[in-house]
Parts: C-alpha cells; sequence; structure tokens
C-alpha cells in the first residue's frame, strides 16, 4: 500500500515521502496517528496544497520540542518498586511508569512518546528514550529501587549486587563480633576474673 508521509518516521521517509508499506502497518499505525495518507491522486494533490503550512507546523513544533530536549534529556527520575534480594522487581517499570515519573517532575511527557526495548524487571538504573518530536529524542534514567535510600546508593554507582554482598559482610562481621564477646566471657570465666554473685558472697564470708 503506497502512502505519503504527513511528518518523518524512521526508517520510511520524510514529509512528503510517498513510501510503500503493509496495510496493517497502515491502517493500524500511520493513518489514525496522522503520520499518513493514503496517495491517492486527490490526497497527494492536496498534500502539495498544504504542504507550505505543514512545513512550518513541523518547524514549530520541532522548536518547541528541542527546547524540552534541552531541558529533560540525561534527566534522572526515581521509581520504587518492591523486588526480591536478587534484584528481580514484582512487576515491571513500562513506558506509562516512565511518563508519569517525567511528568510529576514538571515534563510534559506522554506515554506513547516513551520507547523500552523492552520493560524493566530489575533494580537499577535504565536508560530510556523519550520521542518528542519525530526528528527530536533524548535518553532519560530511571533509577529503579525499593527506597529512597537504596536509589541514593544507586545514584553513587552501587549496584544491588554490590549492596547486597555489603549486607551480608556487615551481618557476618556482626555474627562474629558476638560469638567473640560470648567466648571471651566464657574464658574470663573460666580463668575466675569475672566476679559472679557467688563468688563475691564467698569472698565476703572470709575472714580478714
Amino acid at each position: 500500500m503506497q502512502v505519503i508521509l504527513l511528518e518523518r518516521v524512521a526508517k520510511l521517509g520524510q514529509m512528503g515521502d510517498v513510501v510503500d508499506v503493509k496495510p496493517g502497518y497502515a491502517r493500524n499505525f500511520l493513518l489514525p496517528q496522522g503520520k499518513a495518507l493514503s496517495a491517492s491522486d486527490a490526497n497527494v494533490a492536496a498534500f502539495e496544497g498544504r504542504k507550505a503550512q505543514l512545513e512550518a507546523d513541523n518547524l514549530e513544533s520541532k522548536k518547541e520540542a528541542e527546547a524540552m530536549a534541552s531541558r529533560l534529556d540525561g534527566q534522572k527520575f526515581v521509581i520504587i518498586r518492591q523486588a526480591s534480594d536478587a534484584g528481580a522487581l514484582y512487576g515491571s517499570v513500562t513506558t506509562r511508569d516512565a511518563a508519569d515519573a517525567a511528568t510529576e517532575a514538571g515534563f510534559t511527557v506522554a506515554r506513547g512518546q516513551v520507547s523500552l526495548q523492552k520493560p524493566i524487571k530489575d533494580l537499577g538504573i535504565h536508560p530510556v528514550t523519550v520521542k518528542l518530536h519525530p526528528e527530536v529524542e533524548v535518553e532519560i534514567l530511571m533509577n529503579v529501587a525499593r527506597s529512597p535510600e537504596e536509589a541514593e546508593l544507586q545514584e553513587a554507582g552501587k549496584s544491588i549486587q554490590e549492596l547486597a554482598a555489603e549486607e551480608e559482610a556487615q551481618a557476618e562481621f556482626e555474627i562474629n563480633e558476638l560469638f567473640d564477646d560470648i567466648g571471651s566471657a566464657a574464658s574470663d570465666d573460666e580463668d575466675g576474673l569475672v566476679e559472679t554473685p557467688e563468688s563475691r558472697a564467698d569472698r565476703d564470708d572470709q575472714p580478714r
């Protein structure tokens, strides 16, 4: 099926190009999204009559997108989720979650502008692409953590594996310290260095 593009479409062409696409792609995406028209003689003639206005509108929207891109590019957003000790999320972070996080921070981002290669299913900092305009896209970072404190540690460059290893080492250290204290107390008791209530009573009964 031939269509005429009303804007730049990645891997297809620029505004005004007449391209061949699969009918399903045209009917389900390009035509309802207003990105193209079927390339009938009437539509091609209508496009030529509107071309100057469409190009002016596209230039204006591109400028607006570039202005937002300068503020949004590289921004980091924290998303709190429950996860296992190994870092696997109970669920996933979706395009809607990313759009909502950016919007709550003061940026106008729609779910359809967010592009994920695959759903985010692990703790950590994940890059996410936001398409602000057919010719303007930026990368933001989703810091997915179980708590704000964990998010800060991840921001400092520590992975969930490193955090788990540190917690395990700390727990092992505390257990060893506890056993050392118990062992030391038992040794002192055997050597008679620790005075118990009974030994104190025996001492007081002895003649002076």
